[in-house]
């Protein structure tokens, strides 16, 4: 069968679960995955076909498809800031609004590069897909990363050296901690925020194949994460530090009046590109 062929059945197949465009998409991403051809190698050539082989692997992600596993899990890859990043049941696979709190912290502390030293922490980094960004962009800073899961530690670090920059990955419980172990001038999170009651809004390939101790809070305390970050940071922070947060989109004003409790100066809160409250930065 000619791969033209194949990609009609592929998105036909695919339609009581996924929307045609994004049907679609997997197609093309496994086809330059799989293959290293592009939609255009496809569109010149309508001759191209696959091999028994082929169709066996083609096959069989089609059934996984069908079951909703994410497609950055199959592949075993995904994108994040113009990065390749290897993503598995482990870690949380990167969201664009991620990509935005990453924007934000190079554009602001990219005109230290020559002029200063950084040292920045991310809490809770999963895949890296934070620190490794920031340690890929901003070259004049150290790089250091904590998570909870070991096995997400073994990612990053792949992660890490895939992309060619220096992390210093910790093995820590940050709700455990009493004091970080160095002081910095920037600390990230993108920790735990989504709240057993907004379950049903989460799509079944996130809530059925992402890893639930880097996506849940109780209802009763979901800011848990946040408060514990901002006593740390307040300890850890230089003069001038900066702590940034991507955060739970219903309780933006929640945030705000947490770490105004804590004294924490020029409270930042910023939409993404959905218009929902997802970003902060505070300064110590």
């Amino acid at each position: 069968m000619k791969i033209k062929q194949y990609r009609t059945q592929f998105i036909q197949e695919l339609s009581p679960f996924y929307d045609a465009y994004e049907a679609e998409s997997f197609f093309y991403l496994i086809l330059e995955n799989k293959h290293k051809l592009r939609q255009i190698d496809l569109a010149l050539n309508h001759e191209l076909s696959f091999t028994e082989d082929d169709f066996m692997v083609w096959d069989s992600l089609l059934e996984e498809l069908k079951k909703e596993v994410p497609i950055q899990y199959l592949l075993g890859k995904t994108s994040f800031y113009g990065l390749d990043f290897e993503v598995n049941e482990n870690v949380l696979i990167p969201r664009p609004e991620t990509e935005e709190l990453v924007e934000w912290i190079i554009k602001e502390n990219k005109i230290f590069d020559k002029t200063k030293k950084l040292k920045i922490l991310d809490i809770g980094t999963g895949s890296g897909c934070i620190a490794v960004s920031l340690a890929k962009n901003l070259p004049n800073a150290d790089v250091f990363a904590m998570d909870v899961s070991k096995k997400a530690i073994e990612t990053a670090k792949k992660n890490a050296i895939n992309n060619n920059v220096r992390v210093t990955f910790m093995y820590k419980n940050v709700l455990e901690l009493e004091l970080l172990k160095y002081e910095y001038d920037i600390i990230v999170s993108n920790p735990p925020y989504v709240r057993n009651l907004e379950k049903e809004e989460i799509k079944k390939n996130v809530l059925d194949y992402e890893p639930h101790l880097a996506l849940f809070v109780d209802d009763n305390d979901a800011l848990v994460f946040y408060r514990k970050i901002a006593a740390l940071a307040q300890k850890s922070l230089l003069e001038k530090g900066q702590l940034y947060f991507e955060i739970n989109q219903y309780l933006g004003k929640e945030m705000v009046d947490l770490l105004e409790k804590m004294n924490f100066k020029n409270i930042h809160l910023r939409k993404d590109i959905y218009d929902n409250d997802r970003m902060m930065k505070v300064n110590i």
